[in-house]
């Protein structure tokens, strides 16, 4: 028997990694070999891994820059509408590999340092995460600048360079501690400091009403220094940028405060100023009103908007001097979509600039302002709505308070027009909520401030409709669009899949990578003995690969012929990974009660990151680790069950764990999570989906027929049937045994035995609080399990449903997504148009 090939033999068999050829090769070898010269003249004789990582990096960089100003000029030539996806988080996570695939250049810089004795996998793991997210909606603003690059759009991210990402999960005793992320301790080669085009940001002050129009005097005066990163489309020439802001101190910080002698402490309080982009705060679906987040939020709108109305009126490459001066053509040029309430701020801002500083008449800068703006919802969870104090902006953006105001005043004469005498309207759609704190409500002011409004997933933007802003659809229903989310098949299938890619190119070409929609092509194959077998073969190998990995850097030795069911999200009540808790006890619970029956093996692995402060998610992990403490050690469950806690979860982890996952769990309680997309990487990676209706899961089984999912559970309708009744978990503990159990033996301490009332918070929530109904949905899901070990059983079957999924997984691509955006919000075209090398002369 032939033996197997090796990661680095299979690689260069995999056609779509682009074509090595000999001049690539030679020339990736020569540029890695002079970068790799300079670090060493510099500093040292011999090289580390990191050397060599960070000469590939610059190595692949080189190809980059060509195109990136090749692609900038073009723009300013053509002077196309320009999209500014504002964003406060982009969770980019590694971007060598990326940058390789997109440039075609993957098998060149493969060979080139198979040649020079290195392995190109072992440099690309040490790459660190640009961890600049906490979850769905930063990696969503990384696949939608992926794809707004591919489609040809003049598209710019905006958003903060946060010294400190989102901190590292260590497990220590089974409990989370977070440990800061320092990813840029060692430099960022993606990224360009572009000190030019540094701005000020404003703070504090007072407000100064003249004949000559508004001035805001007196105020704290913040740096803004951007940092660009190149965002490659796919293999068409195009370079988009993502400019990120950090916060610099002005060299006469507090050096004009007449603190005699207080010179050392002037310049020690720069830091004050600095911390703005020190760190992204971690919280996902979680509203936390702190008054330095309130400044991260202004920092990335103030800097934003003035090199949007730079670039408004310099029309021409590389000329500062302006050229427009009337903003009528305002919104023909420029699209602004406001990735959740974060950048809210950008409304008045821009009314700001318009009316104070370019002497616009307030109806036609209202007129700009609404024709400019869009607004994505990410979340109808109550505590994550931002509410901000009315006193926090009284100190803060005093102007900007008065144009909320002023704003707020004329929607509410509008409405109160429209609806004579109903006060309880007014006060529903009031931008400021009265009581004993006033508070500004961000959603109804990006609402009123925006010719568009969409939810992410079809069930969510009918919620966004009928339930969370009702009164406004009621108003101008018109405003109101559904965009479900997407992820780009670039970094999800391609750079994390090629064994699935490549068999995929096989059969049906390369054409799905730009056209996800091809994978339709497949479903007649579903037959195909070939095809299954090279599908499950695909799914074996990256199973052992992750069981390799696992063993090599958790010291934890897993079954790879059982079924791997993954369940990775952040750690939410909502996600109700304690509903995936109780059946994992549930399946012990059954191997102990009959060792000797026949059980179908599963290693369960749950992962996930808690916000630190949320008490009830850091309780969840616990539970996990310590339920795993007590399966995995029994000898009677021997090889059948294994639960493991992947720590610190993120995207390089999800680009390893995905691709070997049997079974994906997306068990939100039905109308909590507003889309997922997690969901759209684990189907088309060739996982089945266990789930209930709810966000994208609902278009998932339309797809690919619910038959081919595992859904299960409450709809949304039965939820809000269960809350007019009055859920009652204690009637679902009494009835099913097993449930009981349990729920009996997480509160016994059985799972805990040093501290056998460990887990009274966790249970008394379940019994008396569960706002999200897990008890509700125990039975159904439970009984779903029992019929994926019945179809697991049968690999051919399996298989075969695999492929269906894969097949119907067209819809979710971001291209299809941005497709959407830039037709029905922003009124601009994709175009395929190759943009020529930089190499070739230009038309």
């Amino acid at each position: 028997m032939a033996k197997p090939l090796t990661d680095s033999e299979k690689r260069k068999q995999i056609s779509v990694r682009g074509i090595a050829g000999l001049g690539d090769v030679a020339e990736v070898r020569k540029s890695f070999n002079r970068h790799l010269h300079f670090t060493l003249v510099k500093d040292r004789n011999v090289a580390t891994p990191r050397d060599y990582y960070f000469a590939l990096a610059h190595t692949v960089r080189d190809h980059l820059v060509g195109r990136w100003i090749r692609t900038q000029q073009h723009y300013y030539e053509r002077d196309p509408k320009r999209i500014y996806y504002l964003s406060l988080e982009f969770y980019m996570g590694r971007t060598l590999q990326n940058t390789m695939v997109n440039l075609g250049l993957q098998n060149a810089c493969d060979e080139a340092i198979y040649q020079l004795g290195l392995d190109l996998e072992e440099l690309e793991e040490i790459e660190e995460d640009a961890g600049l997210g906490n979850g769905g909606l930063g990696r969503l603003a990384a696949c939608f600048l992926d794809s707004m690059a591919t489609l040809g759009l003049a598209a710019y991210g905006y958003g903060i360079r946060y010294e400190f990402g989102i901190f590292n999960q260590k497990i220590v005793n089974g409990w989370q501690v977070e440990e800061a992320d320092d990813w840029l301790r060692y430099g960022n080669p993606w990224e360009k400091a572009r000190p030019e085009y540094m701005l000020p940001v404003h703070f504090y002050g007072r407000v100064k009403h003249t004949p000559d129009g508004v001035k805001w005097l007196d105020t704290q005066v913040v740096l803004a220094m951007p940092y660009d990163t190149p965002v490659p489309g796919y293999q068409n020439n195009t370079v988009n940028t993502m400019r990120l802001w950090s916060a610099k101190a002005p060299n006469d910080f507090k050096l004009h405060d007449f603190n005699v002698g207080g010179y050392i402490e002037a310049v020690l309080d720069r830091n004050l100023a600095e911390n703005i982009s020190r760190v992204l705060y971690p919280n996902d679906n979680f509203f936390e009103g702190k008054e330095l987040r309130l400044k991260q939020e202004y920092f990335v709108v103030a800097a934003t908007l003035q090199d949007i109305i730079r670039r408004f009126k310099s029309s021409k490459f590389g000329c500062r001097d302006p050229v427009r001066t009337c903003f009528e053509t305002f919104p023909d040029k420029v699209a602004i979509q406001l990735n959740d309430t974060h950048p809210a701020l950008a409304i008045p801002e821009l009314m700001r600039i318009l009316v104070d500083v370019e002497k616009v008449d307030w109806d036609k800068a209202w007129e700009i302002t609404k024709k400019t703006c869009a607004y994505t919802n990410h979340t109808v969870l109550p505590e994550a709505l931002e509410r901000w104090p009315v006193s926090m902006f009284e100190s803060l953006l005093p102007r900007h308070l008065e144009i909320i105001y002023a704003i707020n005043q004329r929607h509410l004469d509008h409405v109160a027009a429209l609806f004579p005498g109903d006060v309880d309207r007014l006060r529903r759609m009031s931008v400021i909520e009265e009581g004993d704190c006033k508070r500004i409500n961000m959603a109804h002011l990006c609402v009123i401030g925006s010719h568009a409004v969409n939810g992410v997933a079809r069930i969510h933007s009918e919620i966004v409709k009928q339930s969370v802003f009702k009164d406004f659809y009621e108003l101008e229903p018109e405003k109101f669009q559904n965009k479900t989310n997407g992820i780009t098949p670039r970094r999800w299938l391609l750079l994390c899949n090629p064994g699935l890619a490549d068999t995929i190119v096989e059969k049906i070409g390369e054409g799905f990578l730009t056209d996800l929609s091809q994978l339709k092509k497949l479903l007649p194959l579903v037959d195909d003995e070939a095809l299954i077998q090279d599908v499950a073969k695909v799914k074996q190998e990256n199973k052992l690969k992750f069981s390799a990995f696992l063993e090599k850097e958790y010291k934890v030795k897993i079954n790879p012929s059982s079924m791997f069911d993954v369940h990775v999200k952040r750690i939410h009540e909502y996600k109700r990974q304690l509903l995936n808790c109780l059946h994992i006890i549930t399946l012990y619970n059954r191997i102990k009660k009959d060792p000797a029956k026949a059980f179908v093996p599963r290693t369960v692995m749950i992962g996930g990151k808690a916000a630190p402060g949320y008490h009830m998610a850091k309780m969840i992990i616990k539970l996990v680790t310590s339920i795993g403490s007590v399966v995995n050690h029994d000898p009677v469950v021997g090889d059948k069950l294994k639960v493991i806690f992947l720590e610190n979860y993120r995207v390089s982890l999800a680009e390893k764990v995905i691709p070997a996952a049997d079974l994906s769990q997306q068990i939100s309680t039905a109308g909590t999570e507003a889309s997922g997309t997690g969901n759209m990487k684990f189907m088309l990676n060739g996982a089945l989906t266990i789930g209930t209706m709810d966000g994208a899961n609902v278009e998932m089984a339309e797809e690919a027929g619910a038959e081919n999912l595992f859904i299960f559970g409450m709809r949304v309708e039965d939820v809000e049937a269960l809350d007019r009744k009055g859920y009652n978990a204690r009637e679902y503990y009494d009835r099913l045994p097993e449930l009981k159990q349990a729920v009996d033996q997480i509160s016994s301490g059985f799972f805990s035995p040093k501290e056998p009332d460990c887990f009274r918070d966790v249970v008394n929530m379940l019994l008396n609080h569960d706002r999200f109904k897990v008890f509700a949905d125990y039975e159904a899901y439970v009984a779903c399990q029992a019929q994926v070990d019945q179809l697991y059983q049968n690999p051919r079957e399996w298989t075969k449903k695999v492929i269906r999924n894969i097949a119907c997984s067209g819809k979710f691509s971001s291209d299809r997504t941005i497709t959407e955006y830039a037709r029905d919000i922003w009124g601009v075209e994709p175009s395929d148009l190759q943009i020529p090398l930089p190499n070739l002369p230009r038309d």
